[in-house]
């Protein structure tokens, strides 16, 4: 079953069996050490097998399809604590260290390929790897399959949940005097149907039995891609223990997790939007249709800080001197690649200017928004929701922390925490209801391997954009904050279908900043389209550099969606590194999100997408998904010649950008703002503009080392955001600008998550001097950077 892949080229495996068998919820018991770099911990599974889900699974198709919805009725959740004491799932055998008081597990019974399997117990279970076959599942013990990479697994056993003091009240007899695995199921099924409103008590029981102690260890093998479990003599879905403990540890070369220090220079662990998403953190479910919930308790030294995805704005509670923990949840069913989390010794940017009452903002219903609330609509698998709830709709403003390294924030406070409360409010007036409850910012370290990445409850952000006014921050800010909707509460079903995601957030961010702004419309228009100007000109480059088959969102085609009749699929291209810096599909979504705007009318365009969001949010969806409900909204007279059909083939499943020239309206030169005086036109540009004015230059053969000297002062270039320095050390780069060759190797350093498409020019231009330099700046940064840019760079110098 092992799988071996070439990362340049390969699609990437998912694993999980997930047509036979769901995890519903996961609780987490990691501690965190900084020493080897290691989380290790516990992971408990508590599943549902195919019959009841796919059932469910059915009557929400159904009811995507028809208007008669049934409603889902339940408040929302607000931030509590389930205890979850001392009293934890490791041996009473385990020693803690002194450095990050890490709970260290059974001795380590790894092979040195990382693969591990059960040892041979007095009870009789013998190791996995002699008595399980993973091809056929015809006689055989039934497998759980879980996508899983860069783990050591330590052992596998059956939660006994029919101990846990209360459970009776989930089985049909007022004494569990018989306790059987039909009766253990019959619990776990019983607790993961609870409805919505008892959320409370549901993670409760969960945290309960997630302590209870094992009854019997399971046989498990690993490979590269995944961890197989099995039980003897259970032969189905149905059959199989429905909560399962698995104690591992992570490695710290693992793909999921970067282990590095921030801009203060102290130790910390960040998990990243890699490839292989987080099955390098934990075993789990990586196919988006796995949508589960999840409650974590972690711990490390007291002197870090610990942020999750989670409803909740955890506190550290002291277990002993030098220890804390950390516990987050959250009730929406979202895809295990979601959970995100970050260890650091991070600060909290606080400001003087915005009081605790401005940050959970709340004003009266009005007709204007009729549109935002459809109460009784929600179509989704039963969870609090805030689509819901009266209050949720009108919070123009969710509750939001910041977190930086110590030294960042000042840099925080000056921009980012005066610009959140304006782009939250800003995406609710487009948008309506904020899918989540509420929100923390982290300004990553600096090899963070892009401007930003969207998590339930949580947003990274790069410090790239806070440097040069509050252009680049507020546009990043309100791309990641569009992800909430489009990527989060509503996802992608097929993963390759990233436009879902990246072409709406592209598209959103710019309406998004507009209103945040507060620009007249006509000043939003013309803001807009300079930056579809500016967008169009990336997409002609990236057209025409990369490899046509990267170039198309719906590579699958018809097939898009489609698994193996285990659940298992694969990502087209997903372990390519290259595919990591292209944009292709953040700017061909864009561009036809932008056309369909159009041909709609603003007003009516986003008053559909207000109604789409309702009607989806809380599922996964395909491209015909949008387009189907976008063209039955459209007046006959506007509709012409689009069908879902001239859409795929021109847009989705074509490389390139299309031919027809009558989808994008981006050709003519965008207008210039009047100025007052002939000074102001030339010295005072805006960051959009001054991103062209270089583009332009870039297109020039020759410029003199006078003329870039101008250019430098009349512009202060050096002190410009992260897009208008990147087009500047370009020109640098090609015109061999020797006196400002600092400006590059400073960007290299500092701006890692725009810095790789340097390195390629650096090596072009064949001049030895250009050569060292990005030689020098790769031996000094390449410990630090991340994996895929380290792997991409290295190509391109040696």
């Amino acid at each position: 079953m092992d799988i071996q892949l070439d990362p340049a080229r390969d699609d990437l495996p998912l694993m999980a069996n997930t047509s036979h068998i769901l995890v519903k919820h996961y609780v987490l018991d990691l501690d965190v050490d900084f020493e080897s770099q290691v989380i290790e911990g516990t992971i408990v599974l508590f599943l549902e097998d195919g019959n009841r889900f796919k059932k469910q699974n059915s009557s929400i198709e159904e009811a995507c399809q028809s208007e008669s919805n049934k409603a889902c009725k339940f408040g929302m959740p607000e931030p509590c604590h389930v205890p979850v004491t001392n009293a934890r799932t490791f041996s009473s055998e385990m020693e803690y260290n002194d450095f990050a008081i890490c709970s260290k597990g059974e001795k380590d019974t790894s092979d040195k390929d990382g693969n591990h399997d059960n040892q041979e117990h007095a009870s009789g279970i013998s190791s996995s790897k002699y008595c399980c076959d993973t091809g056929n599942h015809g006689s055989e013990d039934f497998l759980l399959v879980l996508d899983c990479c860069d783990l050591s697994v330590l052992k596998v056993e059956e939660v006994d949940v029919a101990a846990v003091p209360g459970m009776e009240k989930f089985t049909r007899s007022p004494e569990l005097t018989v306790v059987s695995e039909e009766l253990r199921n019959q619990i776990v099924r019983e607790l993961v149907t609870l409805p919505a409103n008892r959320w409370r008590e549901q993670l409760d029981y969960y945290a309960r039995c997630s302590q209870a102690p094992g009854c019997g260890e399971l046989l498990f093998d690993t490979d590269t891609w995944s961890l197989q479990i099995r039980k003897t003599g259970a032969q189905t879905a149905t059959d199989f223990p429905h909560a399962v403990r698995i104690w591992y540890k992570t490695k710290p070369e693992g793909r999921s997790v970067t282990w590095t220090s921030d801009q203060s220079g102290r130790p910390c662990v960040y998990t990243v939007g890699s490839p292989i998403n987080n099955r390098a953190l934990f075993p789990c479910q990586e196919p988006p249709v796995a949508m589960s919930t999840w409650q974590a308790t972690v711990r490390a030294a007291a002197s870090f800080v610990v942020l999750m995805s989670g409803e909740n704005s955890a506190k550290p509670t002291q277990l002993w001197e030098g220890c804390s923990s950390w516990y987050y949840y959250v009730t929406m069913p979202m895809p295990a690649s979601t959970f995100t989390i970050a260890v650091g010794c991070w600060t909290e940017v606080k400001t003087e200017t915005c009081s605790s009452a401005d940050l959970a903002t709340e004003r009266p219903f009005s007709p204007s928004e009729a549109d935002f609330r459809h109460v009784g609509v929600c179509s989704h698998m039963e969870y609090p929701c805030r689509f819901q709830n009266g209050s949720a709709t009108t919070q123009e403003i969710i509750p939001h922390r910041v977190f930086a390294p110590v030294c960042l924030t000042g840099a925080c406070q000056e921009t980012l925490v005066q610009l959140i409360p304006r782009c939250l409010s800003a995406a609710h007036s487009v948008l309506g209801t904020h899918p989540f409850s509420r929100l923390d910012v982290l300004i990553v370290p600096a090899n963070f391997p892009s401007l930003g990445m969207a998590s339930p409850h949580i947003m990274f952000l790069s410090q790239s954009i806070l440097t040069g006014g509050s252009h680049l921050c507020g546009t990043r800010l309100c791309h990641e904050i569009a992800h909430a909707w489009f990527g989060l509460a509503l996802g992608a079903r097929d993963w390759t279908e990233e436009w879902l995601s990246e072409g709406f957030a592209s598209h959103l961010e710019d309406v998004f900043w507009a209103a945040a702004q507060q620009l007249t419309p006509h000043e939003a228009r013309e803001q807009q389209e300079l930056r579809a100007c500016l967008r169009w000109r990336r997409l002609q480059d990236e057209t025409q550099s990369s490899p046509e088959e990267m170039q198309v969102l719906r590579p699958s085609k018809d097939k898009t969606g489609h698994t193996s009749d285990s659940g298992a699929s694969v990502i087209k291209h997903g372990l390519n590194p290259e595919k990591i810096f292209m944009q292709v599909h953040y700017l061909k979504g864009y561009f036809l999100l932008r056309f369909l705007a159009e041909r709609l009318g603003d007003e009516t365009y986003f008053s559909f997408l207000r109604k789409f969001v309702h009607a989806f949010h809380g599922q996964l969806i395909l491209s015909q998904d949008f387009l189907q409900m976008l063209l039955e909204n459209i007046p006959e007279e506007k509709r012409l010649e689009l069908s879902v059909e001239n859409i795929y083939q021109d847009w989705l499943e074509s490389s390139g950008i299309p031919k027809v020239t009558k989808w994008i309206r981006v050709n003519r030169r965008p207008r210039k703002r009047k100025r007052r005086a002939r000074e102001e036109v030339f010295e005072k540009l805006l960051p959009d503009q001054l991103v062209l004015l270089l583009e332009h230059l870039l297109e020039q053969k020759t410029l003199s080392p006078r003329t870039l000297q101008s250019l430098q002062r009349t512009y202060h270039l050096q002190d410009q955001d992260a897009e208008v320095r990147h087009r500047w050390c370009e020109l640098i780069v090609k015109h061999k600008f020797t006196k400002a060759y600092k400006s590059v190797e400073r960007f290299l350093q500092e701006d890692q998550a725009m810095g790789v498409y340097l390195y390629g020019e650096l090596m072009v231009s064949e001049d030895a001097r250009q050569q060292q330099l990005a030689r020098r700046c790769f031996e000094r940064t390449r410990e630090q950077m991340d994996r895929s840019s380290v792997q991409v760079v290295a190509d391109m110098l040696f």
